[in-house]
């Protein structure tokens, strides 16, 4: 087992960094490439996450050609052959992520079995919305024994408004729809750059999606779809990341590549905190003294709303900068973990159901901490750069499905970390 040992408190993060492709938005593509029934799909600037690994596997069971050629971050996969209707449990139990892979088969087999996804730490993924989705189109859905079966000899076209804009559930219906006969319609659809990138990919293979980036889809179904070549978008959250590292450590660095317009609802309230922002031709570079710094008040929201995967990051930010800052989390009910283990380390705050106090501006020691879920790993790491003395921080399966080599670019930047083995 895996720790990070960090020694803080005199940490100033300075230099350039370059971010991976974005882990949320592969997923969902690696789910696209089940459609095409001709030719190679091949995606580059994929990031080498456990993640990735997982997603891999669940396509390859359904006896799938994926190759991963991780020195040139690009994976080939070939899903022109005969394909499986049945998901492998021992994958798709591992990523919560994975039940977008219900949709794909369904419409490119009108038959798929997909067991119960993964528990989630940070809050309960209902995926009724999937479901009522795929039922609309004419899907008939049992659920039974952890496994849910979908049958459609043709998905047909709908209206489909969603209660909630879930990024999964549209992904999921955008996929299916693709080859649905007819005519689809997803209103209250979620509107990520995430969403953006798929619908790229798709209608790169021959689909016919308008309306991504806005809360309006509209799917036209086609008979077959092709594979192509596509390049996965920037991470903007590991972007995100490093701007708020830079922000807690008084530091200059430049996140190359980033994109602004991707960043902005973050971009915004660093900004409103006292942060230099400024846009350059190589990306973003974030500049801050935060004895300058301003408590703010932040409410997570779906995009274009200040992302719940930022929460985290950003309570740690609040924690240096003099004054209560406020958090309110209204996409997950359990997403404050993190905070009980920044106590450990000298963190005042009072939780009071979905929101988060935030006495900053307090001398933070170094101490032992696990990390609680994805975003929570960065939270604490970035936490212990700034803390007094020495941070541990354990249980890295979390960092590794979001992050790679996390450690390595910050100690490029200035930090004092590393990560060992404890066997």
């Amino acid at each position: 087992m895996d720790k990070i040992i960090i020694e803080g408190g005199n940490t100033k993060l300075e230099g350039e960094v370059v971010i991976e492709g974005a882990k949320n938005a592969v997923l969902p593509l690696l789910a696209a490439t089940i459609l095409p029934s001709e030719g190679k799909t091949v995606l580059r600037n994929v990031p080498i996450l456990s993640d990735v690994y997982t997603m891999n596997n669940v396509v390859r069971g359904l006896n799938i050609q994926v190759d991963f050629d991780e020195d040139n971050k690009e994976i080939t996969i070939d899903a022109s052959g005969d394909i499986l209707d049945v998901a492998p449990y021992d994958y798709v139990s591992q990523m919560r992520a994975s039940i977008v892979v219900l949709g794909p088969i369904l419409a490119r087999n009108g038959h798929a079995k997909v067991s119960m996804p993964g528990g989630c730490t940070i809050g309960s993924r209902p995926i009724d919305l999937h479901l009522k989705g795929l039922e609309a189109m004419g899907a008939s859905i049992t659920q039974n024994s952890g496994d849910i079966t979908a049958k459609a000899d043709r998905l047909k076209g709908a209206n489909i408004y969603m209660d909630f804009p879930s990024v999964g559930a549209t992904q999921n219906l955008m996929m299916a729809a693709t080859l649905a006969e007819g005519t689809t319609v997803i209103e209250n659809a979620a509107r990520e750059p995430e969403i953006v990138d798929l619908a790229q990919l798709l209608n790169k293979m021959g689909a016919k999606v308008r309306g991504a980036g806005t809360e309006t889809l509209t799917i036209k179904g086609v008979t077959h779809l092709k594979g192509v070549d596509h390049d996965v978008v920037q991470d903007r959250i590991e972007a995100g990341t490093f701007m708020v590292a830079a922000a807690m450590t008084s530091g200059n660095l430049l996140i190359k590549d980033a994109v602004w317009e991707h960043n902005r609802p973050l971009i915004s309230k660093l900004m409103e905190m006292g942060v230099i922002i400024t846009e350059e031709d190589a990306g973003i570079r974030v500049q801050a003294d935060t004895s300058t710094l301003k408590p703010v008040t932040v409410k997570t929201l779906p995009h274009p709303g200040f992302p719940t995967d930022m929460q985290a990051q950003f309570t740690s930010l609040m924690a240096v900068v003099k004054g209560e800052s406020t958090m309110i989390e209204t996409v997950f009910e359990n997403r404050f973990q993190h905070l009980e283990e920044m106590r450990r380390m000298g963190l005042q705050t009072e939780i009071l159901r979905d929101t988060a106090m935030i006495h900053g501006g307090k001398e933070l020691q170094g101490a032992p901490v696990m990390s609680t879920d994805l975003r929570a790993s960065a939270a604490l790491i970035l936490s212990g750069m700034v803390a007094k003395g020495k941070t541990t921080v354990t249980k890295l399966s979390h960092l590794d499905r979001g992050y790679y080599q996390f450690h390595k670019k910050l100690a490029k930047l200035g930090a004092n970390i590393e990560r060992i083995s404890e066997d």
